[in-house]
């Protein structure tokens, strides 16, 4: 057997193979998979009793110690996010697993219905309809998108802007379908640009699978539809999960505690309370650099605003970004997820009392409880450990910040070097630092 010293270990991102042309243009994985302290198969294995419920416990201390083996990562997420209730039982899990892909497949049938491209394995990269309703017959469109029919023959056209408008084609009236079909091909263009280096994205199959999740996601979320970001949070889920169905609930549970980041208005952005808590955490702990980064015009702290919105996926390699996110998950994590999360019809599970879970709360370490109570009065909501995580980077960059930035350019200039280079494992111990320490200054000054 072999016995892995100190700095040996598996790079995280020896999982996810990069294509043989742009290995020097990805951040080079800084994170480490090292036997005795990854949440390994057998450990996961082992941590379910004879009827499948889960010691979740377990399993989060294993995690928060040296995150999860890339083989069983699809799994572990899935109980992470709130798919699965720990106390549930294989067969249980199982019938909520086949109720959740009935449920897919019906969104992704409506979906289909209304424009045919979805799951007709097509990416769609080019507008398909105009904003009064009316589609396009645009040859960009044709070749990118339209199925084997011939449809140049018996049809009328006329010009729209520049664009050809296909006059034989009845015009849509409903609002919210054509708001729909207008975000289709922006989705397509940011699919065809999401881990574009990745091997697994050379497969047009998988690049469909993320087309056709992101475009029943923007259907059913009417509220907030498709936004940029969102392909980069649905990425790892298809990479994970074999089945478009499981993915897809895995990104559905993943935008329940993200999607008020992309409800942006003409007076604020989504992530306005996680800046307005940076601003005050920062302010707290570290006066001069507050007052510095006000005096460059970044006091709104709009230069975090890509961290919060993707979770450092530009900061560090795409497997350390996948142990970042379940390492958060894991020291936040709430017994109660899902049940708060829960919406299959009653009877489809058994339903487990809530109490049975009130001993996980202390193996999260993440006090929410004590956010909640020390939050700005502005905000509200506890503070997520991610604000933590990008305190931690301006302390890492705090001197040059100081010394070198006289304007917005030069703070965004030093915040850019972080891009691709940043310790995922330093940063979430950084952030645990500062949270106790913010915590001590916040208590001493009520005192």
């Amino acid at each position: 057997m072999i016995k892995w010293g100190i700095s040996s270990g598996t790079p995280a991102d020896s999982y996810y193979e990069v294509r043989s042309d742009c290995t020097d243009d990805v951040p080079k994985s800084k994170f480490k998979i090292k036997a005795g302290k990854t949440l390994s198969v057998r450990k996961w294995q082992a941590a379910f009793n004879p009827d499948g419920c889960l010691d979740i416990a377990s399993v989060l201390s294993r995690i928060q110690k040296g995150g999860v083996h890339p083989t069983v990562r699809g799994e572990v997420w899935e109980f992470l996010l709130g798919c699965y209730d720990p106390r549930s039982t294989f067969d249980e899990r199982e019938e909520i697993r086949q109720i959740r892909r009935l449920q897919y497949a019906r969104w992704k049938e409506d979906c289909r219905e209304m424009d045919s491209h979805v799951g007709s394995g097509k990416v769609i990269t080019a507008p398909l309809i105009t904003e009064d309703g009316r589609p396009i017959k645009d040859p960009l469109v044709l070749l990118e998108a339209t199925s084997n029919q011939n449809t140049s023959d018996g049809t009328s056209t006329s010009s729209n802007n520049g664009i050809e408008v296909d006059e034989s084609a009845n015009r849509i009236t409903d609002k919210q379908i054509i708001d729909w079909k207008l975000t289709l091909h922006q989705i397509g263009l940011d699919v065809l640009r999401t881990d574009r280096t990745m091997v697994f994205y050379e497969n047009k199959e998988n690049l469909s699978k993320l087309w056709d999740i992101l475009a029943v996601y923007a259907w059913i979320d009417k509220d907030v539809g498709y936004c940029q970001g969102m392909s980069d949070l649905c990425s790892p889920m298809i990479v994970l999960l074999k089945d478009e169905a499981d993915a897809f609930w895995c990104f559905e549970k993943l935008m329940r505690r993200l999607r008020g980041n992309f409800r942006c208005t003409d007076q604020s952005v989504g992530v306005a309370n996680q800046l307005q808590h940076l601003a005050s955490i920062i302010q707290v702990l570290d006066p001069k650099l507050h007052d510095h980064l006000e005096t460059l015009g970044g006091g709104d702290y709009l230069f975090a605003f890509r961290m919060f919105m993707v979770l450092f996926r530009r900061e560090v390699s795409f497997g350390d970004s996948l142990y970042l996110w379940e390492m958060m998950w894991a020291l936040e994590y709430d017994p109660d997820i899902f049940f708060a999360a829960c919406e299959e019809a009653s009877g489809a599970q058994k339903k487990v009392s809530k109490s049975k879970l009130r001993g996980v709360r202390h193996f999260a370490k993440w006090d929410k409880n004590k956010d909640t109570k020390n939050a700005p009065e502005e905000t509200d909501g506890p503070v997520p450990i991610s604000v933590f995580m990008v305190a931690s980077v301006l302390k890492e960059k705090r001197e040059k910040l100081l010394q070198e930035a006289r304007g917005l350019d030069d703070l965004i200039r030093i915040l850019n070097d972080v891009n691709g280079n940043l310790d995922a494992k330093k940063a979430c111990a950084g952030a645990l630092k500062l949270h106790k320490k913010y915590l001590k200054k916040v208590e001493a000054k009520k005192t």
